[in-house]
């Protein structure tokens, strides 16, 4: 059985590790720590919550400890790139746990902190440098510190690092590093950009894929309930009700949209905080350690704080907007069944998300089991795009598959009645006929 010790970890780090609980590294870990630990770049895809910090954090630690000095003043030794500053604060941790009662230093630097005491801590240099692309460049741009002592790159959750528009500071950072590094990128998807990014950082990297992209944690009973837009919050407070003590973790799509479904849970008595980007980094730290202390049973979040959310006590997320990204639902739902974990996602469809709903499921390529709710009827172009990738249509309860309603004839729109259902009498009679327009033909109307 593979344990971190025959993987070639440094002893002083096995003993960390050990007092952390860790004996057995997943998957993910196994593959990638021996290539690391042979100056291998490495290409790494695997859904959230599979141990990625460890796979990448353990053998640069082990190897920072082989050099035995202090880093330079305004110089870094490793960088890790995080699309979030609660990534950044989750890898931070990690890492500084791993790396206790030893010589190596970890610091964080995301915005909403201060650029001067940032600048100072920097000035002495730090082995291992955790940020956010837009506060490293502007530390970059006070000049602040040097990349050119960077030996290992790593860019974790890359995939959501382009989603919320970071491609340009990296074009930026790239020129500023060294040519003779070794660079790890990880990323839960790999879309066509993401490859892009690959061949413009890594050398001949080798590739370790533990799990299908968009493919969820096995543990996580998932459930799709359909429901009105309007009558959402109700229905989230009635299914939270059923579990009061239990943490839950809820999405929504916009920052005011958050704002204000958490006021309204509060005002029905429950403990609940919203996370977003427009709260400072202070408010985010503290809903954070409230919300994973059990103060707060209910956090509302974007997806923006979506991939920095490592909280094992999470048992339930709730899908209140459904992503307009489907790989981000896969994200979402992986913020429970965490540490071997069982975990619940309940997303809720109104009739207006049918085609994000189809999005999800092609991507996860399985359909999300109906838990709850009345089917809505499917237009004709998105049941036929189903029909295309192989998912069955839904339909209505009592109805037939495909949206028809009982009585409905084959290719008969929902809601249309036929002249004998309205009395025998078209809606138009007794109507002169529409006169035909005199307009030339090809003219058009003012």
């Amino acid at each position: 059985m593979t344990d971190f010790q025959t993987l070639g970890i440094a002893p002083r780090i096995l003993e960390n590790l050990n007092e952390l609980g860790l004996t057995q590294p997943t998957p993910i870990q196994t593959e990638a720590i021996p290539q690391l630990l042979k100056g291998r770049d490495l290409m790494g895809l695997a859904q959230t919550g599979t141990g990625k910090t460890a796979a990448f954090g353990l053998p640069i630690l082990s190897k920072l400890l082989d050099l035995g000095r202090r880093p330079n003043p305004k110089t870094v030794r490793a960088l890790i790139l995080a699309p979030t500053r609660e990534l950044a604060t989750q890898i931070t941790d990690n890492l500084m746990a791993f790396a206790k009662e030893t010589p190596v230093r970890t610091y964080r630097v995301v915005g909403g902190a201060s650029l001067y005491m940032q600048s100072e801590r920097l000035a002495r240099g730090v082995d291992i440098l955790v940020a956010t692309p837009g506060r490293l460049i502007d530390l970059l741009d006070r000049k602040a510190l040097s990349l050119q002592e960077v030996r290992y790159l790593v860019l974790d959750e890359a995939d959501q690092m382009l989603d919320i528009g970071f491609i340009h500071a990296l074009r930026r950072i790239a020129p500023l590093l060294p040519a003779n590094r070794q660079t790890m990128l990880f990323s839960a998807t790999m879309p066509k950009l993401i490859e892009e990014l690959a061949q413009t950082y890594l050398t001949d990297p080798v590739r370790v894929q533990v799990a299908a992209p968009g493919k969820p944690a096995e543990k996580i009973e998932q459930g799709v309930h359909f429901v009105n837009q309007g009558d959402k919050a109700r229905l989230l407070a009635d299914y939270m009700k059923k579990h009061p003590e239990e943490l839950a973790l809820v999405f929504g799509r916009t920052k005011h949209g958050s704002d204000k479904l958490a006021r309204v849970l509060e005002g029905w008595g429950f403990s609940v905080g919203a996370i977003h980007g427009n709260k400072s980094q202070n408010q985010r730290e503290r809903i954070l350690q409230s919300f994973r202390t059990g103060e707060l049973k209910v956090l509302v979040a974007t997806d923006v704080a979506a991939r920095g959310i490592d909280i094992p006590d999470v048992r339930h997320v709730y899908n209140y907007d459904l992503p307009n990204v489907p790989e981000n639902y896969v994200h979402r739902i992986g913020r429970t069944a965490r540490a071997g974990r069982d975990g619940r996602a309940v997303a809720f469809c109104s009739p207006t998300e049918i085609a994000e709903l189809r999005d999800i499921e092609k991507t996860m390529k399985a359909a999300i089991p109906v838990i709850g709710g009345e089917v809505p009827f499917e237009p004709d172009h998105i049941r036929a795009r189903n029909a295309r990738d192989g998912l069955k249509p839904n339909a209505p309860r009592g109805g037939k598959p495909g949206g028809q309603r009982p009585g409905q004839k084959p290719g008969q729109k929902q809601g249309h009645k036929p002249a004998h259902a309205a009395g025998g009498k078209s809606a138009n009679a007794g109507r002169p006929p529409r006169r035909p327009s005199r307009r030339p033909k090809g003219e058009q109307a003012a």
